[in-house]
């Protein structure tokens, strides 16, 4: 199976919800393009990082995205 995103946000959000995921066990790949971006010289957006598990792990990190999304 492939890698499927969860989120995508500012940096501080970001490592919130890849904590508590990793917590239950999945493994998480954030793409960091504010460090991307500062390493090549140019800016970015606020949704500057990206949350990607594997997809069969969606199904139970689901209630910890839903959990999360409600309290920002």
């Amino acid at each position: 199976m492939g890698l499927m995103k969860i989120f995508s946000g500012s940096e501080i959000l970001a490592l919130g919800l890849q904590e508590r995921i990793e917590a239950i066990g999945i493994d998480v790949v954030a793409k960091n393009n504010i460090q991307s971006g500062r390493l090549a010289g140019f800016g970015t957006s606020d949704q500057a990082v990206e949350l990607f598990i594997q997809e069969t792990s969606y199904s139970k990190a689901l209630p910890i995205i839903e959990e999360f999304r409600l309290s920002i």
